[in-house]
């Protein structure tokens, strides 16, 4: 059977998760208390194959309840329950903006003063060591509903197991930079197609864009260091038992050098035999 257990901050898109998930073929249950997750695992085991994936989605909103969690993910694993954590999250000031536009009350609110502002920072320190041993992070703040259940779909489809996944990611600082991702890299030293008319409006996908900017001993310079880095690190890492490893690499904009790199990364991580997927979060916004 496989376990996967879905939490992370409130507003950051469980429920949109827990609904890709069921179109991936788990059997997902939401807002269950963690104490009742071995006792739903044991009645799960009972049925026999008819739930061999079970998504459970706990959270805050359990309540003092949920404050188990810890101690209940200990007691599964000496149990030798086989799971695995997602956690979903998001900038503070996202999720308080979500919050303010949907006008739904935060869990940790209840009926006293606290601030949404209050509230999300309390959330955030309680879930602070769930958030750290997660196997899997993925951070909402500037993806679409669409994007996340691509996500999903990449780290989840088939069996969930120990190989590394890998996700080679462009983003533009001017959006944010990338919470979710292990490796950080900024490649806005090197040439800007930006400033040359006939290449501002294409992106790193295109090749006129590509060999602009690898048209430089500085960018082919900076590209073969990188490689030789991740070449060391990404065994490492995988020796270390992670599960999921994002290689994020950032421009300005994040539409033609952090696409051209993270195209290079990627391609090469797959032409090594490494499970990883490209995705590129600005190239298209303006």
């Amino acid at each position: 059977m496989e376990l996967l257990i879905v939490t992370g901050m409130s507003g950051a898109g469980k429920s949109q998760a827990a609904n890709a998930l069921e179109d991936m073929g788990y059997y997902c249950v939401d807002n269950i208390p963690p104490e009742i997750i071995q006792a739903f695992v044991n009645l799960s085991e009972r049925s026999g194959e008819s739930l061999n994936k079970i998504a459970i989605v706990t959270d805050v909103r359990g309540g003092d309840m949920f404050k188990s969690i810890n101690d209940v993910l200990n007691n599964l694993k000496n149990n030798n329950v086989n799971y695995k954590v997602l956690f979903l999250d998001a900038a503070d000031e996202v999720l308080i903006r979500r919050f303010k536009e949907n006008r739904r009350k935060h869990p940790l609110v209840g009926d006293g003063d606290m601030s949404i502002n209050d509230a999300v920072k309390t959330e955030r320190q309680m879930l602070k060591k769930l958030r750290f041993m997660a196997d899997y992070v993925i951070d909402t703040s500037y993806i679409s509903i669409s994007q996340l259940k691509s996500q999903l779909s990449a780290i989840f489809f088939g069996n969930v197991s120990n190989v590394l996944k890998i996700q080679s990611k462009s983003f533009g600082f001017k959006y944010g930079s990338d919470t979710e991702a292990d490796l950080v890299f900024d490649v806005r030293c090197l040439p800007n197609p930006f400033y040359v008319e006939e290449l501002k409006n294409k992106t790193g996908l295109d090749k006129e864009v590509q060999d602009y900017v690898m048209n430089s001993d500085d960018s082919r310079e900076f590209l073969n260091k990188l490689i030789a880095f991740i070449d060391c690190a990404v065994p490492l890492y995988a020796k270390e038992g992670k599960s999921q490893l994002i290689i994020a690499i950032g421009c300005t904009g994040g539409k033609h050098r952090s696409v051209t790199f993270a195209e290079l990364i990627g391609k090469h991580l797959q032409s090594k035999n490494y499970d990883c997927i490209i995705n590129h979060r600005d190239i298209y916004k303006s």
